[in-house]
């Protein structure tokens, strides 16, 4: 087989995106992220030339790679037709054929479900099925869901799903399957964390691909949807008119403690991206804790506007490039800059910070807030905890008093108690752990609700 495929994935977003070699010292980028260096810096390893770039689908849970990477290199964007791109493409159609080398095919098959104009992409090698990019369709243990074009639509969207799986049923068993998402992904019905697998895989393990009655299929489906980040509702739009090019990830001015106070006395947001345990013994008043982490980019966009101007408190040592890429790889693209001397310089200036105790199993206030997703609550929660997932902490009417925060391992919970304590909360401290480190504390069991 002339064709090699490399796989990349985006942990935080649940992500993947693959390099294809085409055999002829060409290659091709499925479905790239905003910023593509290390695709393609194997690439140029390689003694590579990027001659195309594909996406399977219009991106709800990342901006797109393909217009400034087809636009760097010369290369052929390929998406469908149905996306109605603004941005320069090939578009292409149901059973549409392009020979990316002498020996390689790409066969587009039209695989509504997760969108309406989601495409599957078939490479053939010297005509054998080679490799399957399922994009957002079939995935390992699970699918896309269908509910990102409004409620309305999931379950139309649900039975164009059952129809599209079943035009992978001619294709054999050894044939690999690439998705887009997986685990960690809000685009997937909860499945399995291997990014990779096989048709034949699925058609053994995948508990939906399985399902033969097609009602069953997509009531099975629609239940399986927890909440997803609201940046998903607008990004679509953002890669279909086409992104905002960055030839490099920009740097953060310096702001001095002057800068920040007036940044946030004319409404901006300060994000404080230092690990939960600085935070927890010294903020400034009205910050939000995110700490820098995989998933920072994930709650960033679903919690903050995305015209707001960010300024950020960071610790030394922090990675500032990998944080301006999360924040542009979901389109918040407004930088105020970043407090230059970080907290130290902030209490040198005289100014106060607040603090937020973690606190353990036996200091936990008389309301426990869990917010974790619906089903990480309903897997196992403490007795008595309330379940209010985060994105709906600003809007939640929780009673003032006593309050204790929980989630998994506490980022969450510090970016909960953060938001609480701006809204007038003052008597809030955060769990120290999670529903485990609870139950391993009191020797008590945790409940669940199925």
């Amino acid at each position: 087989m002339s064709v090699a495929v490399y796989d990349f994935v985006d942990e935080g977003l649940g992500h993947s995106s693959y390099v294809i070699d085409l055999g002829d010292g060409t290659a091709a980028v499925v479905d790239p992220p905003r910023f593509a260096n290390a695709h393609e810096s194997l690439i140029d390893a390689k003694r590579l030339r990027l001659a195309w770039t594909l996406d399977t689908h219009s991106h709800a849970d990342y901006v797109t790679g393909s217009p400034a990477l087809a636009d760097r290199n010369q290369a052929t964007f390929i998406a469908p037709a149905a996306s109605r791109l603004e941005s320069a493409h090939r578009p292409v159609t149901d059973q549409e054929r392009v020979r990316l080398s002498e020996r390689v095919e790409l066969l587009a098959l039209a695989t509504p479900g997760h969108t309406p104009d989601h495409h599957a992409y078939l490479l053939t090698d010297d005509g054998t099925p080679s490799a399957l990019f399922s994009g957002g369709s079939l995935m390992v243990g699970a699918v896309g869901r269908t509910d990102l074009c409004g409620a309305a639509l999931a379950r139309p969207l649900a039975h164009a799903m059952f129809s599209s799986l079943h035009r992978f049923d001619h294709l054999p068993d050894d044939l690999a399957v690439y998705p887009t998402h997986g685990s960690g992904s809000f685009c997937s019905a909860p499945g399995a964390g291997e990014r990779t697998s096989t048709l034949g895989r699925e058609r053994a393990t995948n508990p939906l691909l399985s399902i033969t009655d097609e009602e069953v299929f997509v009531d099975r489906l629609l239940a399986g949807f927890g909440t997803f980040p609201s940046y998903f509702v607008r990004l679509p739009e953002l890669n279909r008119r086409g992104p905002t090019r960055f030839e490099s990830i920009p740097h953060l001015r310096a702001l001095s403690s002057e800068d920040v106070e007036r940044h946030l006395r004319a409404g901006g947001v300060l994000i404080d991206a230092r690990p939960l345990p600085a935070f927890s013994r010294g903020h400034i008043p009205g910050s939000m804790s995110n700490s820098l982490r995989p998933v920072f980019s994930s709650w960033l966009g679903w919690l903050v506007d995305p015209n707001q101007p960010l300024a950020f408190v960071l610790d030394a040592g922090q990675d500032r490039r990998d944080l301006v890429r999360q924040c542009l790889d979901v389109g918040h693209e407004q930088f105020a800059g970043e407090l230059a001397g970080g907290i130290d310089a902030w209490t040198a200036s005289g100014r106060s910070v607040s603090a937020i105790p973690l606190v353990g199993a036996h200091a936990i206030g008389s309301q426990l807030i869990d917010v974790r997703q619906v089903n990480e609550y309903n897997a196992g929660h403490v007795p008595g905890a309330v379940n209010v997932e985060l994105a709906a902490v600003p809007s939640a009417a929780i009673p003032l008093g006593e309050l204790t925060v929980m989630c998994g391992h506490g980022e969450r919970a510090m970016t909960a108690a953060s938001i609480l304590t701006a809204s007038g909360h003052d008597r809030v401290s955060v769990f120290d752990g999670g529903p485990d480190t609870w139950s391993a504390a009191t020797g008590r069991p945790l409940q669940a609700w199925r």
